[in-house]
């Protein structure tokens, strides 16, 4: 029987000790071996190479030691100095960028409205270096402290060789934005879908933050599926993982979507959908509604609450038809969780009950009962932050993926 490569095995060893103490520190060594099930030897020597790194910090606590002795209990927690990442969100109206502690703590973010799509590619990356310069600098920190940068952006996004494959965002196929990047900052860069991002954030700091498995359904400019599936997420053979938006609806007489399609998810429930077919029901009447207006959505959104009939019978016709697509979901996976988010929730009250309808339609009983809806909004960090994770996990398994601590 062939063994496991001690090195491998030490290596997954200290990358579980760090989220550990990401996770829960300050916390004792005792309670590490309780939840790693690792031998109190193996702890005492992760630990202290750890400390050695300067990655985490060993700080005596006063009154929590064995009283007969006096000792106080040392506790331990990540060094939020250690490293520093950036992360970044390119979305079709604005780019966010948000620099984050080695506890993906934001100290610092910039916002660049821009309407990428009318940008080159060239173009696009330039503004990035510029952008992650400026925030950087307004942080006091030297572009050497970045231990990576991560950025985040719908569509098919290869985030393995750091291709952005197609994206609506940016107006040419098969980009290699990471490698763009990282020759302009010298500084190890990676591209993901947006959503396996936010689903990252959402295992690191939100609802999914106990769970090893969770499904977040993203409904924005374009609607995405992220997968955590025991404890990773999901990113299927092909490397791009998974493309809610683009399953089906009417694949034959169904609406044309921007992936060259018919009848896809997308083209009934984002952002861009909705407004594209409330300007097909409002004619000359739609004035300002357009789909490259991130302000559009709100105003039909305040139409449909002051009483337009049609405009909420729109909304509500989108939450059946994302009821139905996350009912099919929860059916062929049974996840304990679905999170669904974006700016779409603040709709809520036009959407909610119809996709809550459509879902305990569609779903069997038995399963529908193991499954937890969640609908909430998230702000704009979320996504950098989600980015800053990616390269933080990244970092933290630096032992067997190659990479290094910044300088």
């Amino acid at each position: 029987m062939k063994t496991a490569d001690p090195e491998l095995m030490r290596a997954i060893n200290r990358f579980h000790v760090l989220d550990v103490v990401r996770r829960f520190g300050p916390i004792s060594r005792v309670e590490i071996v309780q939840r790693t099930e690792l031998a109190p030897a193996t702890i005492s020597a992760i630990t202290g190479g750890l400390i050695e790194e300067n990655l985490i910090l060993a700080r005596a606590v006063e009154g929590v030691g064995t009283a007969a002795r006096g000792r106080p209990r040392v506790m331990l927690e990540l060094n939020r100095q250690a490293a520093f990442v950036c992360g970044v969100k390119l979305a079709p109206h604005q780019i966010s960028i948000a620099v984050t502690d080695y506890m993906a703590d934001v100290v610092q973010t910039l916002s660049l409205p821009i309407r990428l799509a009318r940008q080159a590619p060239e173009v696009v990356a330039d503004i990035l270096e510029d952008g992650i310069r400026r925030c950087v600098g307004d942080a006091d920190l030297a572009l050497d402290r970045l231990g990576g940068i991560g950025i985040g952006l719908p569509g098919f996004i290869d985030g393995r060789s750091g291709l952005c494959v197609w994206t609506p965002i940016l107006g040419a196929p098969d980009v290699p934005l990471a490698e763009m990047v990282r020759q302009r900052l010298g500084v190890p860069t990676t591209v993901e879908n947006d959503v396996h991002l936010v689903t990252l954030a959402e295992h690191w700091f939100g609802h999914g933050r106990d769970s090893d498995s969770f499904a977040v359904v993203a409904v924005e400019d374009s609607v995405g599926l992220g997968l955590f599936l025991n404890g990773d997420v999901h990113r299927g053979a092909a490397g791009m993982g998974t493309e809610f938006g683009h399953t089906k609806i009417a694949p034959e007489d169904g609406l044309p979507c921007r992936c060259g399609q018919r009848g896809c998810l997308d083209a009934y429930v984002s952002d861009h959908g909705i407004v594209t077919r409330a300007r097909a029901l409002l004619g000359a009447e739609a004035g300002a509604i357009a789909p490259d207006d991130p302000r559009a959505i709100g105003r039909l959104r305040d139409m449909a609450r002051a009483g337009r009939a049609e405009i909420r019978a729109l909304f509500e016709q989108a939450g059946a038809i994302l009821g139905f697509a996350i009912g099919n979901l929860i059916t062929l996976l049974g996840p304990p969780k679905v999170i669904v988010a974006g700016s779409a929730i603040q709709a809520r009250d036009l959407m909610e009950p119809a996709l809550l309808a459509a879902i305990d339609r569609v779903v069997p009983v038995p399963i529908r009962r193991g499954t937890e809806i969640i609908l909430h909004e998230w702000s704009d960090d979320a996504w950098a932050r989600g980015a800053a994770s990616l390269v933080l996990r990244q970092l933290y398994e630096a032992p067997w993926n190659g990479q290094g601590m910044p300088r």
